[in-house]
């Protein structure tokens, strides 16, 4: 079983859709997307972010005379934070670019154009949402467009769009570059725990990605809606892309969310809970989400680099040596992928109930 036939999502309404019906009149938005809760939760701003979040250099990671300091840097990060801006990061300007632009794109497309690509039931792929288990809970003020990407035999077609023609083709290059990435940074957090490299890399063997393009319409009420619920991660290691110049990802950090402003060429890089497990707890994967804009759009992509399929998400048994013991309860990685899509996003619940 692929890992996009895990499960589905119930359809619900296309958020840009009413965006623009909502935006330009004096309705109220429905209430299904209302979530005063979260707006009444205390945000600190951008006015230390750029010092708290963590700024990886790779170059400094890939040079014998900076290695061990940003390497310790890197760690650092993943025990603290669970997230960090990685600069110098290799994948090219030319590449992000163009993906960028075919996103921009494919989301300016009419509706009906874009509801060839809509999800199946029993898919995860396609154009539409994620994560919407009943009729009453509430949603999200978002568009998402889910697809498997690799390996290459994992892609479905069906979904992988035909415009932009060259969307097929940077989104392909992107991967690409991501998974280069990724694949060192692996490298480096097992250094940093003291783990053989290819202890870790066997587990993400073949390199699976699936990638979460997200279009966030403006809302009028943008203080009453959530972008992306509050959730963590199901992944071993995710790489973000702000898309265009609109901020809105807010991480929980001392049980207060911060806001987080991508560096002009950064990526981000976050933890995800397979990570965390395989770290026997070293590693947090850390709660987000995003919020919105009253007046402007705002776009990001995320791809999720996941364990191989037939991978036990567990600790590694070196650690768990190390520490007297496993804080996790080990499982099958289907086992655990599909219990993820079941649910809702809900904070760390998922993470949480893994703990021995």
């Amino acid at each position: 079983m692929a890992h996009s036939e895990v499960g589905g999502s119930l359809p619900v309404a296309n958020v840009q859709v009413l965006a623009q019906t909502y935006n330009s009149s004096d309705e109220q938005i429905p209430e299904r997307y209302i979530r005063v809760e979260e707006g009444a939760e205390e945000v600190i701003g951008d006015y230390n972010t750029f010092s708290a979040v963590p700024i990886i250099d790779l170059n400094k990671l890939l040079d014998p005379k900076s290695f061990k300091e940003e390497c310790a840097k890197l760690g650092s990060a993943c025990k603290q934070w669970g997230f960090f801006q990685i600069i110098n990061h290799g994948v090219p300007y030319e590449v992000i670019s163009n993906f960028r632009n075919d996103m921009a794109e494919f989301f300016k497309q009419p509706l009906e154009a874009k509801k060839v690509y809509s999800m199946v039931p029993g898919n995860l792929e396609g154009y539409g949402q994620h994560f919407v288990v009943s009729e009453n809970q509430k949603l999200d003020w978002a568009d998402m467009f889910y697809l498997m990407v690799r390996p290459s035999e994992s892609r479905d077609m069906r979904f992988w769009p035909n415009h932009p023609p060259s969307f097929r083709n940077s989104i392909d290059r992107y991967s690409t570059e991501a998974a280069k990435l990724i694949s060192s940074l692996l490298r480096f957090l097992a250094m940093d725990m003291g783990v053989q490299p290819k202890s870790l890399l066997d587990i993400f063997r073949g390199q699976p990605q699936s990638m979460r393009m997200t279009y966030y319409p403006p809302c009028k009420q943008a203080d009453k809606v959530v972008g992306l619920s509050p959730h963590t991660d199901g992944t071993g290691l995710t790489l973000l892309l702000q898309a265009n110049e609109v901020q809105g990802l807010q991480i929980r950090k001392d049980g207060k969310w911060v806001a987080v402003n991508a560096l002009d060429g950064a990526l981000i890089v976050n933890v995800g809970d397979i990570l965390e497990i395989i770290s026997n707890g070293r590693y947090k994967s850390i709660e987000h989400r995003a919020v919105v804009h009253p007046t402007k759009e705002r776009m990001s992509v995320a791809i999720f680099h996941q364990p191989c399929q037939d991978a036990t998400v567990g600790p590694l048994p070196e650690l768990v040596k190390n520490d007297g013991g496993a804080k996790y309860s080990s499982t099958g990685y289907m086992d655990f992928i599909t219990r993820f899509f079941a649910a809702k996003l809900d904070g760390r619940d998922h993470l949480e109930r893994l703990k021995s």
